[in-house]
């Protein structure tokens, strides 16, 4: 989104929550306000949460991270959001129609619905934003990631070959809006509840110009809460947003959010009853397994190597395939990680998709792609330094800056040093510099994180298609970009070609051309506070919806 866009794209939100997106990993954590449970008073409706990092930007056009996709989700309403089963549901639209060849979708919006500075959300909103999300100059990525190939004229505008007014967007009048699509895309329900395709009031971004959605009174809500506090580095706080079109549902008087990075300092938060949730490293893991407040939460997210192959050594399919080999999942999942998280030998998640024909899930049909092989690296190693005249090389590993990222980095470094005459140097960043590392290509080995942006495999392998917005590898292939071209055009209305169509570009991506190092399916072991009721894990985009959140005996 993200996840995910919603991306779930840094390790540093394995435990400490963001994504999403999602993508990519959280360490969140709610608790109500712990002088009056100590009081015998009962609970206000209000959150405090822990993260693992700050938000880059709220700006829903430029946002790339599950963790500003969370609060984006938190604060807006899109056409249609995720609702108390993970599933879209009626947002700014009451409804949708869509013509016989599938090209035409047609949303009535419903007229009660505000901005938080009164203005009505319309129509013409979504036209702004999304016209402004394809815009070259705006310089969005995930604007062309998730538009070009789906929304008529996407991919033409964010080339520069014709002008954003000719995006397939239109506002018939202040409440219906009408998109024309390049092609029948079957999940683009799902797809209008990602961050991308948010609405935004013209008037109020372009008075703001390049400060908007940096702070708290740079920002407008059109949702359930609405952002009133912003301190960069040290938190934020959200209120329940009084003229949010469907305010009575929301039970919540305010979200408090402090950044935390260390899982010792959110535990003891959480034994204080200071927090109401919080997600466990490893070392914690035992201590509190037996515990009736312990839970795993399995995500479709996964997190892998990826490997720059402008990098002389990189370049050698040999070097990445030792690479992928080099690596024992198992002990990482049950040793370094040990919190349910999965060794995964291949890319799209498990208990995701299934097959249209016989409901097999992806991942049991195509199997481990990449399997733990100490000798088998050694040989291939060796024959990409016989190859690129490279005998020793020090290779530049990006990594988070969190307690937890650190500690599977030095394991991953070590695993990676196995290979005769390769050196690791850590890089261990904020979140921020991540992404904008990641932008640049600045890295050798990246650990990343990737979560669904809709239910589709898709959102997973279209990544990689050649100078894909999220690609940052320097890939390829012309057959892969065939592939994935195939799936979305001429099979899109043919299911069961279509997913086996995508079975054989996971094989080409991961065990044909070795372009990432499949490392893990996460998952979250988490404490909870009893007393929290109506948090919805989601499978894309934000990592939980707070919509229906309450706090138990004073609901």
């Amino acid at each position: 989104m993200k996840k995910e866009r919603y991306i779930l794209i840094v390790l540093s939100f394995i435990f400490t929550f963001v994504l999403a997106a999602c993508s990519g990993g959280d360490s969140e954590s709610t608790s109500s306000d712990s002088s009056k449970e100590q009081s015998g008073e009962s609970k206000e409706q209000v959150l405090h949460l822990t993260d693992s990092a700050e938000i880059p930007t709220m700006d829903s056009s430029m946002t790339i991270d599950a963790l500003a996709a969370q609060w984006l989700g938190s604060t807006k309403d899109g056409l249609y959001r995720l609702g108390k089963n993970g599933e879209p549901e009626p947002g700014i639209a009451k409804k949708h129609d869509v013509s016989d060849d599938g090209l035409t979708w047609t949303f009535h919006l419903r007229e009660d619905a505000v901005w938080s500075n009164g203005d009505p959300v319309t129509a013409h909103d979504f036209v702004f934003a999304w016209q402004r999300a394809i815009d070259p100059d705006t310089g969005s990525e995930y604007g062309p990631y998730m538009m070009d190939g789906v929304i008529k004229n996407a991919e033409s505008i964010s080339q520069g070959d014709k002008s954003v007014d000719q995006l397939g967007v239109k506002a018939v009048d202040d409440y219906t809006f009408e998109v024309q699509l390049e092609k029948p895309i079957p999940y683009f329900e799902s797809m209008t509840t990602f961050g991308t395709f948010l609405p935004m009031n013209k008037k109020f971004v372009e008075e703001k110009g390049e400060q908007y959605a940096m702070d708290a009174d740079k920002l407008l809500a059109n949702g359930p809460f609405k952002m009133t506090e912003w301190n960069h580095g040290e938190g934020w706080t959200l209120e329940k947003n009084p003229d949010y079109w469907d305010a009575d549902k929301v039970k919540l008087d305010k979200i408090n959010v402090k950044v935390v990075k260390d899982t010792a300092s959110a535990v003891n938060l959480y034994e204080t009853d200071e927090t109401d949730r919080v997600n466990l490293s490893s070392e914690f893991v035992d201590e509190y397994r037996s515990s009736d407040e312990f839970k795993v939460e399995e995500e479709p997210t996964v997190f892998f190597l990826k490997m720059n192959q402008k990098n002389k050594l990189l370049s050698n399919l040999n070097a990445r395939k030792a690479v992928q080999m080099v690596i024992d999942r198992q002990s990482m999942a049950d040793v370094i990680l040990n919190n349910g998280s999965l060794p995964i030998g291949g890319y799209v998640p498990g208990n995701f998709v299934k097959h249209p024909e016989t409901d097999k899930d992806f991942r049991e049909i195509n199997g481990k792609l990449v399997e733990y092989d100490l000798d088998k690296a050694q040989e291939l190693w060796s024959k990409a330094k016989e190859e690129t005249g490279v005998d020793t090389v020090e290779l530049r590993y990006l990594g988070g800056d969190t307690e937890v990222a650190k500690n599977l980095d030095a394991y991953i470094k070590d695993q990676l040093e196995q290979l005769d005459g390769l050196s690791i140097k850590v890089e261990s960043v904020p979140f921020k510099v991540r992404l904008e590392r990641d932008s640049k290509m600045d890295y050798d080995i990246e650990n990343y994180g990737w979560g669904p942006d809709y239910i589709d495999p898709n959102t997973f392998l279209n990544l990689w298609v050649t100078d894909g917005g999220n690609n940052k590898t320097g890939y390829s292939n012309e057959e892969y970009d065939q592939l994935i071209k195939k799936a979305g055009s001429e099979l899109a209305q043919k299911p069961v070609e279509r997913f086996e169509t995508f079975l054989k570009a996971e094989k080409k991506l991961v065990q044909d051309d070795a372009v990432i190092a499949p490392l893990y399916q996460r998952a979250k072991a988490q404490l909870w506070k009893p007393y929290v009721k109506g948090v919805t894990a989601n499978p894309m985009g934000p990592d939980y919806t707070y919509k229906y959140a309450y706090i138990e005996g004073n609901e």
